[in-house]
């Protein structure tokens, strides 16, 4: 179904005929005004119901070695308005359809003594707004070197808000509630140890921020579209209380190379008085391009387990000897090498994990440290670190394979490229080919460590545009991508659907790495995963780690019932049962949700949120009539009253609830878990009890 209406209207033709133009969203709900100000800067401001949302904010890029920047001296020459509404169908997700609904000015600027022409695009959807600037093909202004974008956001006071340290190379930082007047003094210890990090002010966040007003208004700022361009970071001016963007540098401090005709990402503002508006909006999808991949037939939603989270506890290894403290690709001969007992990517094991799959109705096996390389892999700013095809001794490829496919089971790839993006590149085309021959038709890829080239970082332009690279190289071999460490999305899923997940913030493997915050997955749907999917690898039994390695003292500060949620809370296509078999085995009644839960969803509805306190999502699984329904809680024990009326009236279901035990703690007794089933209607109200960093997951099955 598609509904599609474009009007045009030219307001002012006449160059110097300057004054401020308005704009309002569909339902009426937000109110843009752009102006120029007196020297000729462009400026933008945004209401919501009435109530000032952004200040009077400037709108710019300072160029390099330039002798006029495109900051002032504007004069308007041209502005358009258009509505638009179209309805269009994702390969996966959230729901079926989804609107993309919006008015649009477009503004035309000239600047005096240069007579370059640069254009601002302003798109106010019903969930807020998105601005972008164009450089049309024109004689002054061809290529041109960003030194920085000097886009503000200017808040109406001192926000609370949920925040992570501004950082050129990691997202994988727990999130800090404060005043925005806190920032400067609450950096310090927000900044935790990573294997590459680098930050740039003591008053820089990361995007998607979220904010809530003192009254109650909720703030998400963000980016869409990040195409050829270098990632937006925050600044915050906290006398003023003014954000202003901060590009990814590359090695030699430039923030951007660009040549005319262009365009920047888009600039994202969502506003609400409703937590569950944040959540519900595809304004980030919709600033993206229409699907480029003609046949999307081979990409579709996985749910896998694999040979990880031995290795990330330390109960195992990716390496497969201790003899050599470095090795050459080639040369180190490992078919002579003593094994060192803790290699987990061996055939035996792999078809342990093989069966557990098959038996339990998994997609999919992922398996680590398959491929030589990994004994030296780390720290050592080695470009020629991984071949991609070549396997360890007690790896059989082919045996692999040939298995997995009598069990009906795809095998997942894994390519950890150590921050050497050239290599990877150098590689790409024979490591997708192999794919292709072994039946492997998903990849993991990562990016651990400093990037190489040395001295780029991980979100600037050169590297960004890497990652879209081996994205659209995949789509040529038909593979799906799964990428860690990789810049936060923005969207680009819509264009190239077979980015079916990204980590790009911290994970459940920082839960064996000492802990994340208990309310931590309460905070990333309004925050990660407003750009996209998340590959949150959940589904953790055991959270005492001391008991898969003596020497890991970490805990998982979570229940249960939190980790079921987490597949129906935290959105992916892909989906990972991240424990080991031997845990699930020994709580197979609660493991059940896990494999009952749908991956792609027909309808979503967002039936409770506060960030950072809790979060209740109910969705309709894809071709089926069953509903799956997750409750995230926070640090504070919490009664949750929830209504079914999202049922189709006048037919009975089943429910299966799976809830926290009433002596739950995330702390002190995680495993605490009750399951009760009973009969529901539209009608049913249910009231459920989620303990302090637990929860509550639902399945609902039409009664036969």
């Amino acid at each position: 179904m598609r509904y599609l209406v474009i009007i045009w209207v030219t307001l002012f033709m006449i160059t110097g005929m300057v004054s401020a133009q308005e704009l309002k969203s569909p339902n009426g709900n937000f109110e843009m005004k752009f102006a120029l100000l007196s020297d000729g800067t462009p400026t933008y401001e945004l209401s919501y119901k009435g109530e000032e949302v952004i200040k009077t904010s400037k709108l710019g890029l300072e160029l390099k070695d330039d002798e006029k920047s495109l900051l002032n001296d504007f004069s308007v020459t041209d502005t358009k308005t258009a509505s638009f509404d179209e309805t269009w169908k994702p390969v996966w997700g959230e729901e079926t359809e989804i609107r993309n609904h919006y008015n649009e000015l477009a503004v035309t600027l000239n600047q005096k003594g240069t007579d370059r022409i640069m254009i601002v695009r302003f798109r106010l959807f019903d969930e807020g707004l998105g601005f972008r600037y164009e450089f049309p093909q024109q004689k002054n202004l061809v290529y041109f070197v960003i030194k920085e974008e000097r886009t503000q956001f200017a808040m109406t006071g001192d926000h609370t808000a949920l925040w992570i340290p501004g950082d050129y190379d990691t997202q994988e930082y727990d999130y800090t509630r404060s005043k925005l007047s806190e920032i400067r003094g609450k950096f310090d210890a927000a900044v935790t140890g990573n294997a590459s990090q680098t930050q740039f002010s003591k008053t820089g966040v990361q995007t998607a921020l979220m904010m809530k007003t003192a009254d109650g208004l909720y703030i998400n700022l963000h980016e869409a579209a990040l195409i050829n361009y270098s990632c937006m970071h925050l600044n915050l001016d906290d006398e003023n209380m003014i954000f202003e963007s901060w590009l990814t540098p590359d090695v030699q401090g430039n923030k951007g190379y660009l040549q005319a005709p262009c365009t920047s990402p888009w600039r994202t503002i969502m506003v609400s008085d409703d937590a569950r508006d944040i959540l519900a909006s595809r304004m980030t999808l919709n600033l993206n391009e229409s699907c480029k991949i003609e046949d999307t037939s081979w990409i579709h939603p996985v749910k896998y387990v694999g040979v990880w989270w031995e290795m990330i506890t330390g109960k195992s290894s990716w390496s497969y000897t201790n003899d050599y403290p470095s090795v050459k690709l080639g040369e180190t001969d490992f078919e002579h090498a003593k094994p060192n007992g803790t290699h987990a990517a061996n055939t035996k094991h792999v078809k342990e994990y093989i069966d557990f799959a098959a038996k339990h109705g998994f997609d999919a096996v992922l398996v680590e440290g398959w491929n030589v390389g990994w004994e030296d892999w780390f720290g050592h700013s080695k470009d020629y670190v991984f071949d991609f095809v070549t396997p360890y001794p007690d790896f059989d490829v082919e045996g692999i394979h040939q298995y997995a496919k009598s069990k009906g089971v795809k095998m997942i790839m894994h390519h950890e490229t150590s921050g050497s993006s050239r290599n990877y590149e150098r590689h790409i085309d024979t490591a997708y080919q192999f794919m292709n021959k072994y039946g492997y038709d998903a990849v993991k890829s990562g990016y651990v460590g400093n990037m190489l080239p040395r001295g780029e970082y991980h979100y600037g332009q050169w590297i960004n545009n890497h990652y879209q690279y081996a994205l659209e190289k995949a789509a040529d071999y038909h593979i799906m991508v799964n990428a860690h460490e990789a810049v936060r999305p923005t969207g680009i899923c819509r264009t190239y659907p077979n980015l079916i997940g990204n980590e790009s913030a911290r994970g459940t493997e920082y839960q064996a790495f000492g802990g994340s915050n208990a309310n931590h997955v309460t905070i990333l749907p309004f925050t990660r995963l407003v750009g996209g999917p998340m590959d949150y690898t959940p589904g953790i039994f055991e959270m005492d780690i001391e008991k898969l390695n003596p020497d890991n003292h970490s805990h998982v500060n979570s229940t249960i019932c939190n980790q079921l949620a987490l597949y129906v809370t935290l959105y992916s296509p892909l989906q990972m049962a991240a424990d080991l078999p031997e845990h699930y085995n020994q709580f197979m009644d609660a493991f059940q949700f896990i494999k009952d839960v749908a991956v792609d969803w027909q309808k979503s509805i967002y039936l409770e949120a506060e960030p950072g306190d809790y979060v209740t999502i109910a969705r309709k699984a894809k071709n089926s009539g069953n509903w799956f329904v997750g409750n995230v809680n926070g640090y504070n024990k919490r009664t949750s009253e929830i209504k079914l009326d999202f049922l189709e009236k006048g037919k009975k279901y089943v429910a299966t609830i799976y809830s926290d035990a009433k002596d739950a703690d995330y702390k002190t007794n995680p495993q605490a878990y009750e399951i009760e089933t009973k009969n529901v209607t539209s009608k049913t109200k249910l009231k459920i009890d989620s303990a302090p960093g637990g929860g509550y997951a639902i399945s609902i099955v039409e009664k036969k």
